[in-house]
């Protein structure tokens, strides 16, 4: 497992980007529960923020492509609308402690 951050620095309703290895990821925390994916949009395989940790859309409930739109559900990572509907971004295990947000690597 790899720590990503202590779980106060992910707050409630918010996002942050990651990178591991090489490897980009985000993370988001919704409802107290944290939920980690590649940070890879399946339309294009391009990293989805346009600003560094801005992965949500402006009601922040769900998880948006800043190139073209493509929004994705917070807890499964499926795409609702936009050009990559029916896909869904790769999920990462994730569990959380006292000690941090830690991912599968």
């Amino acid at each position: 497992m790899k720590r990503l951050c202590a779980p106060q620095e992910l707050a409630e309703g918010q996002s942050r980007g990651f990178e591991i290895e090489g490897r980009k990821l985000l993370a988001v925390r919704k409802d107290g529960q944290v939920y980690a994916y590649h940070n890879r949009c399946p339309h294009r395989g391009i990293p989805l923020e346009w600003l560094p940790d801005q992965f949500l859309d402006a009601s922040a409930s769900l998880i948006q492509c800043a190139t073209h739109g493509a929004l994705f559900l917070i807890d499964s990572g499926e795409c609702v609308a936009g050009p990559c509907a029916g896909q869904a971004l790769e999920a990462l295990s994730c569990v959380e402690d006292a000690e941090g947000i830690w991912v599968q690597s």
